[in-house]
């Protein structure tokens, strides 16, 4: 079904070991099987480029490779190579299903598991944590693409959804203690189709 473009980068040591991870997180959270391990379609981005998922149908199925920036001491690194497996594992799960997704679920499913990765390595997650969180991500956000091209509209709408969606979270659960709820309801949101998740947040 799915199977590399390109061989994974060597010596990417610390970038495939949060990318292994972080697929862990998302299917454990998700309660999806895993198809394929997101390291054998890893390669390091060139320098300036940021984070890149690419896709390919053949008749054999989807053509995936995923290119990632080196890790700093930034976080800006950390969030593009959640993005990347979150786009991975996305994709993957709807080819399993046998279902499409358009670049917005991408890109709002990507900008939600941010959140929730970056949330369970806080040790003491709560309302006030969450929110600080929040503003970080979502909050004087510097976009690549321009307002006026559907790429910035994109990403500006999920940006925008994802905000709105996690401050929902939020109010409803995380300020409550409601941690098995809350996680019910990522669940929910990742198996959502677009006008869902849109209609959710």
């Amino acid at each position: 079904m799915t199977r590399r473009l390109e061989g994974n980068g060597v010596g990417l040591v610390r970038e495939i070991a949060l990318a292994s991870r972080v697929q862990r997180a998302l299917e454990t959270l998700y309660r999806i099987d895993r198809a394929h391990d997101v390291d054998a379609f890893l390669s390091e981005a060139e320098d300036g480029e940021r984070e890149t998922l690419f896709v390919r149908e053949t008749d054999d199925g989807l053509e995936l490779a995923l290119r990632v920036p080196r890790l700093d001491d930034s976080l800006d690194p950390i969030c593009q190579i959640i993005e990347g497996v979150s786009h991975f594992v996305y994709l993957a799960d709807r080819a399993s299903r046998n279902q499409a997704a358009t670049q917005l679920e991408l890109e709002m499913q990507a900008e939600v598991d941010k959140y929730v990765v970056l949330a369970a390595s806080i040790a003491s997650f709560d309302e006030t944590t969450s929110r600080q969180l929040r503003e970080r991500l979502y909050d004087g956000v510097a976009f690549v693409h321009d307002e006026t091209t559907t790429e910035g509209e994109r990403y500006r709408l999920a940006n925008a959804c994802a905000r709105r969606f996690t401050a929902r979270l939020e109010r409803e659960y995380v300020a409550r203690a409601r941690y098995g709820e809350l996680q019910g309801a990522l669940r929910a949101f990742f198996h959502m189709s677009q006008s869902d998740k849109l209609r959710a947040a």
